[in-house]
């Protein structure tokens, strides 16, 4: 029987190993070279039992790389074979079906031996600029054409880096030092797990995790069946329409809640895309994982047990569940929707407590520069990939704003300017919020932002847009407006599309403009402190809070003037 002696041991190891795999994410964040893994954070970290189940996640990083790692272990474990796993070993893949959903992530995972004993596994995932192929971007007509397929295979054995691997990488990439650096980051951090978690376990004069395991495990799958048993045991429908490539998507749900479980099934669900916007179902399951147990039970730890009553299904060859060899390389746009479809049916269920709908997936570019064509280019002209995360605004939360140009639900970081410049010859001319992207309600969507790029004299370059909610913005929720749309045009009013590739001559820029999140509640009930803090902060316009809040001219006014006096900061 248990002691509570065992039980506060078993929680500060619990706590410990929390802690090991947050430094292993960080060892990644410091040594990586992608900006996409340094500035923005879009990376994961996991501890795992010998039986690949995961015990502790970083942080750091995103929820569509560590709920679809949580998964990979286990493919690992079944491809190696335990009895070719070896110390020193190092195992990779970028499979989009058996990692996390595109060719663009190299998991790695690294079995942890403690006196000559397999113990666990680490694994990281992280995303890198370039893999090959057409590139990133949703041009791909199949996975064969978006890049280097790597399978479960070993990155190194016994120490022992696989060097004809290496070789293949190299050849096969535009950015070969980048990746290769980055695939060594990789195997760096899980090393530095596994360093960690031996200290703890001469510590603590553990042999093995076994039963550190069952307690974690045990703990947390009874309390997020606490969490689902006190929900009203029903089933409501979500649904939600996005842009899509060339056609709208939709997005269709419908959650159960049982006793002991919640059922998100997608049947009715857009079929394939014939571009890549397809979402392997790994990816799915992470988001829809994600978006209900950050509704039900944000404080229970994520982990094997705390995830696995949050059971999901879509018939095969749908959009959120593409077979190969769909195209897959932007899976993430319909990936960043399924928390916002999903959150539409919970609401229905237990209302009041999920957000109105925000941007959804990230507003991300990549821009592929060279040296001019249609004219002599200068000698320090050079080709290169830059690649830059930004966000839209989040939806409105019940009792709160959305959160400005914020990724949710990603949790990705946006890449300062700086360090987006430092990558290429690129210029970002302009990053501001967008004022009146948030929609209107009682809490206000969050507000979208303005970016303006282009490139160095002598360059011109194809972007690579990777946006939605252009002819779909956010929908307002309970009385709330819509947020502001997607728009992006060259400078000189050329029309662009939101997705694909497209050449942008030398001298022109990109004007873009990102959504907002959707509003929440009716905005007359907005106190009217917080609406003349908006005005007074540029976040809305005085016709917004005539026409939206109902402020009158005399109030809006005054605000003005004490702007102008600096009465307001």
């Amino acid at each position: 029987m248990e002691t509570r002696q065992s039980r506060v041991s078993f929680q500060v190891m619990w706590n410990r190993l929390v802690s090991v795999v947050e430094e292993q994410a960080q060892a990644l964040v410091r040594t990586a070279f992608s900006t996409s893994v340094r500035e923005a954070g879009d990376l994961s970290a996991g501890v795992y039992d010998t039986q690949g189940r995961m015990l502790a996640q970083a942080v750091t990083g995103t929820p569509g790389h560590v709920n679809a790692m949580a998964d990979a272990v286990a493919h690992f474990i079944r491809r190696i074979g335990r009895q070719n796993m070896f110390e020193g070993d190092v195992y990779i893949t970028n499979d989009p079906w058996e990692g996390t959903g595109h060719l663009h992530d190299i998991t790695m995972v690294t079995p942890s031996f403690h006196n000559g004993v397999l113990v666990g596994f680490f694994a990281c995932t992280a995303h890198i600029v370039d893999i090959g192929g057409r590139g990133f971007g949703a041009d791909a007509a199949s996975v064969y054409e978006e890049g280097l397929y790597i399978p479960i295979m070993k990155f190194a054995e016994r120490g022992e880096v696989d060097e004809t691997l290496v070789r293949i990488v190299r050849g096969n990439v535009r950015e070969p030092d980048q990746l290769i650096g980055d695939m060594y980051a990789l195997a760096t951090c899980n090393e530095i797990g596994h360093r960690r978690l031996i200290e703890m376990m001469t510590e603590f004069n553990l042999s093995d995790l076994d039963e550190v395991a069952e307690f974690i495990l045990e703990n947390s799958r009874r309390a997020t069946l606490e969490k689902i048993a006190a929900l009203p045991q029903m089933s409501a429908e979500g649904e939600m329409t996005v842009d899509g490539f060339d056609v709208p998507i939709r997005l269709k749900v419908k959650v159960t809640v049982h006793e002991d479980r919640i059922v998100s099934d997608f049947t009715g669900t857009s079929g394939l895309d014939k571009k890549g916007i397809n979402c392997p179902l790994v990816y799915t399951k992470a988001y829809a994982c994600y978006a209900l147990k950050v509704a039900i039970a944000p404080e229970i730890p994520n982990n094997h047990a705390s995830l696995a009553p949050f059971e999901i299904a879509a018939p095969e060859n749908t959009i959120v569940n593409a077979l190969h060899p769909a195209p897959v390389a932007l899976r993430h746009i319909i990936g960043h929707f399924v928390p916002d479809a999903v959150f539409n049916a919970f609401d229905k269920i237990v209302p009041g407590v999920v957000p109105a709908e925000g941007a959804g997936c990230l507003c991300n570019f990549q821009v592929s520069l060279r040296p001019r064509r249609d004219a002599p280019a200068p000698a320090h002209a050079r080709r290169s990939e830059v690649l830059t995360f930004n966000s839209g605004g989040s939806g409105a939360r019940p009792e709160f704003d959305g959160l400005n140009a914020t990724a949710f639900p990603s949790g990705v970081m946006t890449m300062p300017i700086e360090a987006t410049e430092h990558a290429g010859p690129v210029i970002i001319w302009r990053k501001e919020l967008r004022p009146d992207s948030g929609g209107a309600g009682r809490t206000r969507g969050g507000l979208g932002q303005y970016m303006e790029v282009g490139a160095m004299e002598g360059h011109e370059f194809d972007i690579q847009a990777m946006f939605d909610r252009g002819a779909h913005p956010a929908r307002g929720s309970r009385g709330g407006l819509d947020g502001a749309p997607t728009t992006i045009a060259q400078d000189d009013g050329t029309p662009m599309r939101v997705k694909g590739k497209q050449f942008v001559p030398h001298g022109r820029k990109v004007v873009m403009a990102f959504p907002g999140g959707a509003g929440y509640g009716d905005p007359k009930a907005r106190d009217k402190a917080m609406i003349r803090t908006d005005l007074a902060r540029g976040y809305i316009s005085a016709e917004s809070a005539m026409r939206d809040y109902g402020l009158s001219e005399t109030e809006i006014k005054a605000v003005q003037d004490a702007v102008s006096k600096g009465e307001i900061v």
